[in-house]
């Protein structure tokens, strides 16, 4: 079937759906299908067909969530709002086992009873997508960074507040909330609410050098797993052990250290790969450090689609045929680490 024809299909099946359940339903077989083309087709292309896929079940689970407080008589949505995707979903690189890590903005109310108006409706707005969304199959942000937590469900006046005082206060917790925002999407709601939150967000990280310090330091944090002579730095003891953790010791790090550097740039594109992109259109990169980042990044997606549960290749399965590659894509990774590193002794004298 062709990918316009599987988008038309995937939007009327969606679209009927009258139910989380049949929404998970609709995930669990689309997801088993692409999961069957991971290893035979562009990587790229089942990677946005997937986070298509999670796109069009999550909006439609707001509209049924829209649909049921209006029938419980709490109306329409009394501001224009946007829904925000953090995380790998906010990256446009979920993968079937992809949490829920999301956010609300809402538009100033414009009166004490409006915004009584606003906290109630959608208080129980965020709750109730939570539970749908639970239903449709996406298990709650273990980190609390969801909907129904009212940290994460603000007006746009009180958003700009507290990313102040996470500027104010860069504290390691603060700086982890910023890192959060910074791969914001919005995939339901008003467009102009959703580019207001991210220009204030942008355009304060740009002229505050202490953040963006605070941030290298944590982006260092996760080191890519290949030692000085190319060797694989696999897990030492336990039951994991001679395993190789792909999630945080290859894909983590370079989605850290291109995200510090897009936004370092003034970049707003949340995706990994589009970063790369803005950061060679930006002259950050060269062509060919493009090129080669975004071959190295695909690998990794790819490898992260195949090793589903807890991100890690067991030993059995690091053959000479995967760890070739693996190490190459290892090894930009590290160079690009280094990019970082380089970048904060330039910019602020050593770590």
């Amino acid at each position: 079937m062709s990918r316009s024809r599987w988008e038309k299909r995937l939007q009327q099946e969606i679209g009927s759906a009258s139910d989380p359940e049949m929404l998970q339903m609709l995930r669990n077989k689309e997801q088993n299908r692409l999961l069957a083309l991971v290893s035979i087709s562009p990587i790229n292309s089942v990677v946005d067909a997937m986070n298509e896929l999670q796109d069009a079940i999550i909006s439609r689970a707001l509209e049924l969530v829209e649909n049921d407080l209006a029938r419980l008589g709490l109306g329409a949505p009394p501001v224009p709002y946007a829904y925000f995707l953090f995380g790998s979903g906010g990256r446009s690189e979920q993968t079937m086992t992809s949490d829920q890590d999301s956010g609300i903005v809402y538009a100033n109310p414009a009166n004490d009873d409006e915004k009584e108006r606003c906290e109630l409706y959608f208080e129980q707005f965020g709750q109730t997508a939570v539970q749908y969304l639970v239903r449709a199959g996406y298990p709650p942000c273990e980190g609390n960074v969801i909907a129904s937590n009212p940290e994460w469900r603000l007006s746009l006046h009180d958003w700009e507040r507290k990313i102040d005082g996470y500027f104010n206060e860069p504290s390691w917790e603060n700086v982890r909330h910023l890192l959060i925002i910074a791969d914001g999407r919005k995939v339901a709601g008003d467009i102009s609410m959703a580019e207001e939150f991210r220009e204030r967000f942008f355009s304060d990280m740009l002229s505050n050098s202490v953040i963006v310090r605070r941030m290298m330091e944590n982006t260092l944090r996760h080191k890519v797993l290949v030692g000085a002579f190319g060797q694989l730095l696999r897990e030492r003891y336990g039951k994991d052990s001679g395993s190789l953790d792909i999630k945080y010791g290859a894909y983590i790090p370079m989605v850290n250290a291109f995200r510090l550097l897009a936004v370092q740039a003034g970049i707003h594109e949340s995706s990994t790969l589009g970063r790369i992109a803005g950061l060679q259109h930006a002259g950050v990169l060269t062509l060919g450090e493009a090129e080669e980042a975004s071959s190295a990044f695909s690998f990794l997606l790819r490898l992260r689609l195949l090793t589903l549960g807890n991100g890690k290749i067991p030993r059995d399965q690091l053959t000479k045929e995967l760890t070739q590659p693996l190490k190459k894509a290892l090894k930009i990774g590290k160079k690009v680490q280094r990019k970082v590193e380089r970048e904060l002794q330039y910019r602020f004298g050593g770590r």
